[in-house]
């Protein structure tokens, strides 16, 4: 029985892995996969943003050892990771602001592994554990069709304005210039009634994993590495 667990920042990842992800994964030979807030998100306030990479350590390495035939990943969002001296900032963080865009996403999810393998046992396999950080937030994958993702939420009429969007920036993964505009904000000011979760996951269903994978590269390079993970 080969076993996932995604660790994911909110309840709109956390069905989308229960409820798109995992189908796809299952026919590439998973047999359990499913999602998991860190830490209690859903008693905690929201607005403190992501937990510190500490805690975050800590739950990860928890699960890896207490089944070691689990593959563990994370699915949160870059933009939103504390950075700094602090012990809360997350491994890379700060040095990724100096990377090209391209880089960003990578560098941070080689500095997560680099840190796990550290607190972990020398007979422990690296392997089992498979960082991926989204550019940014969930929402930017949702710009892969906005034709589709227009059609799904009832709004035709938002898909031009959608496209304008999206036409700015070479992926869907690159939306975000600030708090004022990172794609569910933008989203929000074309349709105040949008409902994250609901209208979120229905259209990544529509819109389907291969055109989310074509048209961002980042989301497409963790499921490659998810894949071709020994499945023995």
């Amino acid at each position: 029985m080969v076993k996932l667990l995604v660790l994911v920042e909110g309840i709109t990842e956390e069905d989308f892995v229960n409820e798109i992800l995992a189908s796809h994964l299952y026919s590439q030979g998973f047999s359990v996969v499913t999602a998991r807030l860190i830490g209690n998100a859903r008693q905690r306030d929201r607005r403190g943003g992501i937990r510190p990479w500490t805690g975050v350590r800590d739950e990860i390495i928890r699960h890896l050892k207490q089944d070691r035939t689990q593959y563990v990943s994370t699915m949160v969002d870059y933009y939103a990771l504390p950075s700094g001296e602090s012990e809360k900032a997350w491994p890379g963080r700060s040095k990724a602001n100096e990377l090209e865009f391209s880089e960003k996403a990578l560098h941070v999810q080689t500095e997560l592994s680099q840190n796990i393998i550290e607190k972990m046992d020398k007979s422990w396999n690296p392997q089992w554990f498979v960082p991926y950080i989204m550019m940014h937030e969930f929402e930017s994958l949702l710009f892969s069709d906005c034709q589709q993702f227009a059609s799904t939420i009832g709004r035709e009429d938002l898909s031009p304005k959608l496209q304008a969007i999206r036409d700015k920036y070479n992926s869907p993964e690159e939306i975000n210039d600030s708090p004022q505009t990172h794609p569910s904000q933008r989203i929000l000011d074309l349709m105040p009634d949008y409902q994250k979760p609901l209208y979120g996951n229905l259209a990544a269903m529509q819109i389907g994993i291969k055109k989310l994978r074509k048209e961002c590269l980042n989301f497409h390079h963790w499921l490659e590495k998810l894949e071709n993970l020994p499945k023995n």
